[in-house]
């Protein structure tokens, strides 16, 4: 795959991952531990994945009225990919983890995203068990996280309802105590739960022996009402099939149901489900409802399940970058074949003349290079963002904390940018395409429908929006945000000698992202402040992808080298052509420009 060049050095030359053999945590890796990862996801993703993309977008999950169907080809990648030890690549060796950096683990999990998405790999499985290891109970994280590591389990999350969608304040599944002893079961406190669960990916499938559910649900009070909002949330493990305290399968199926598989414009290979809980079509023990156990404490859920949240985030974010790199390279090997027309000019109309390869048209090239910008630019922030995970685990206490702060601000960049921006890619690269893209017969078509889920699941654009300016640039007083701009600063001050206009325009851009998030909460109502937030978060991932891009730029040492060449050309398109983009965004955020707002629905 030729995305192993950039990733080597995105990591290498550009993160200097290598020096974090230096932390004790990772003493026992090296340049060459690492590289064995990188090659065994190379070649698992080469022979397992991308040759049966397509596969899984035509042979769609089906269910038999007992179990869902799947291709084999899904059953021989899920396991190719549990035997990788992928699952539990960043764990500790005492739980057959490998201790690799989170860093190269994202790197390398790259390959099975670009090869195809639509199988997945272990996003959902991995984020669930991370979340137990840092909430779950000893006996939680031996039954249920080791397994998934494993392999042996696999993951889901369940938030959505079909009647809250986003609104989590909004659930109304119920969770009750089963019984008089249902404080002392040793797997946690254990209760009944009854609610309806949507969008579920991975909900149900026999890829694996059992499937672990985290299930947001609401205990009812004294009175047998659910509290309202979500502070009355809490986090259940409710497994498909119940196990006893040694992890093993009691023979009893838990009552949670298939309502019906969704049917997707992409991302077809991954089953996606609505879930029955306690419906009573399998009746545990004689009792109505599913047996689900407590997580951490009554009415902390959802602070629980952002744990698992925020690393999807980073997942999805990765996703959609992969697929704008798939539709880049797709484009490129297309441009570089298709002889169509004459060059511009006197003697381009001379039909006598030989056609020219379309990548020699003036415009194809600014189509690809719009995607190079896109899709490198946003690996770059990903790495960048799994980097200071790294840090937030093992490094001192102040660069723990700073590394902290700005991934609590880049988290709705790193989610949103690949996925508005990447899914654009697609887009373009089916544009080169011309006629050819909007058929089957080239996968650039695919590629787009697997993207365009990627700015709705894992919260919305708009939700990513309100977070970011409605608490992530003000919280500490701004600290995240004022941390951000530092590093921006200190990256044009780098980028002076060879890149000044570059440099310059970040320092622009930067204050005027500044002066807009001041204008837009100066007086104002939240309200009327984040009518605007998702133009606002265009232009602050604007900003952060031309400060990725120009921080690059200033890491590559070998400027002629083509791969050098090519990092410089998109740097200077996305100054160019995308940074000047984020005038008009901000000038609607910092007059908190109502027209969208006021406007009554009877007007459209």
């Amino acid at each position: 795959m030729r995305l192993r060049p950039t990733l080597d050095f995105l990591l290498h030359d550009w993160l200097q991952v290598e020096s974090l053999q230096s932390r004790e945590r990772f003493a026992d890796h090296s340049r060459d531990t690492f590289d064995a990862v990188l090659d065994t996801c190379e070649r698992i993703a080469r022979e397992k994945y991308a040759p049966f993309n397509r596969l899984v977008d035509t042979q769609e999950p089906q269910f038999d009225g007992e179990k869902v169907i799947l291709p084999q080809a899904t059953h021989d990648a899920y396991q190719a990919y549990a035997e990788s030890g992928m699952l539990s690549a960043a764990q500790d060796y005492a739980i057959g983890g490998m201790q690799l950096p989170y860093t190269v683990e994202a790197a390398a999990n790259a390959f099975f995203a670009m090869a195809s998405v639509s199988i997945g790999s272990g996003m959902l499985t991995s984020g669930n068990a991370n979340l137990l290891m840092v909430h779950g109970t000893e006996l939680q994280k031996q039954v249920f996280a080791a397994n998934e590591f494993s392999g042996r389990f696999s993951g889901t999350m369940c938030l959505s309802e079909p009647q809250a969608g986003s609104s989590l304040s909004d659930v109304t599944t119920r969770a009750t105590p089963d019984g008089s002893d249902f404080a002392s079961d040793p797997l946690g406190p254990r209760y009944r739960l009854k609610g309806n669960k949507m969008w579920i990916s991975s909900g149900e499938h026999e890829l694996s022996e059992n499937i672990v559910h985290l299930v947001l649900a609401k205990i009812p009070d004294d009175q047998g009402q659910l509290v309202p909002g979500v502070k009355g949330i809490s986090l259940f493990i409710v497994p498909k099939k119940l196990v006893d305290t040694q992890g093993q399968l009691t023979g009893e199926r838990n009552d949670v149901a298939l309502a019906g598989l969704n049917h997707k414009c992409g991302w077809r290979g991954t089953t996606n489900t609505l879930l029955n809980f306690g419906e009573g079509k399998y009746p545990v023990r004689g009792s109505a409802g599913a047996v689900g156990y407590l997580v951490g404490q009554a009415g902390d859920g959802l602070r629980c399940m952002f744990h698992m949240m925020n690393e999807a985030r980073i997942g999805v974010g990765m996703a959609a970058t992969m697929l704008g790199m798939a539709g880049y390279y797709a484009s490129l090997d297309y441009a570089k074949n298709r002889p169509q027309g004459r060059p511009a000019g006197a003697g381009g109309k001379d039909a006598r003349q030989p056609q020219v390869r379309i990548i020699e048209h003036a415009d194809i090239k600014r189509m690809l290079l719009a995607q190079k910008a896109y899709s490198e630019g946003a690996l770059a922030l990903a790495l960048y963002c799994a980097r200071l995970v790294d840090e937030q685990h093992t490094g001192t206490a102040d660069s723990a904390d700073v590394a902290h702060l700005l991934l609590e601000v880049l988290t709705p960049i790193v989610k949103s940018f690949p996925s508005e921006w990447c899914l654009e890619a697609n887009s373009l690269a089916i544009q080169i395409h011309g006629g050819y893209g909007y058929t089957r017969d080239f996968p650039v078509e695919q590629y787009w429908r697997d993207n365009r889920l990627n700015m709705i699941h894992e919260g919305t654009h708009g939700i990513q929006a309100m977070d970011l300016l409605g608490r992530k640039v003000r919280m500490e007083n701004g600290r995240g945000w004022q941390l951000l701009a530092e590093r921006m600063r200190a990256t044009a001050a780098q980028a002076q000698a060879h890149w000044a206009p570059e440099a310059a325009a970040l320092r622009d851009a930067l204050e005027q992202v500044a002066q807009a998030t001041e204008q837009a909460w100066a007086g104002a109502e939240p309200a009327q402040a984040l009518a605007n937030a998702v133009p606002y978060m265009q232009a602050f991932g604007h900003t952060v992808i031309a400060w990725i891009w120009l921080d690059v730029a200033c890491s590559t040492a070998d400027a002629s080298s083509p791969a050098a060449q090519g990092r410089h050309a998109a740097c200077r398109y996305f100054f160019r052509y995308e940074l000047p983009k984020i005038g008009a965004w901000l000038n609607v955020v910092r007059s908190r420009d109502s027209t969208c707002a006021d406007l009554p629905e009877e007007a459209f």
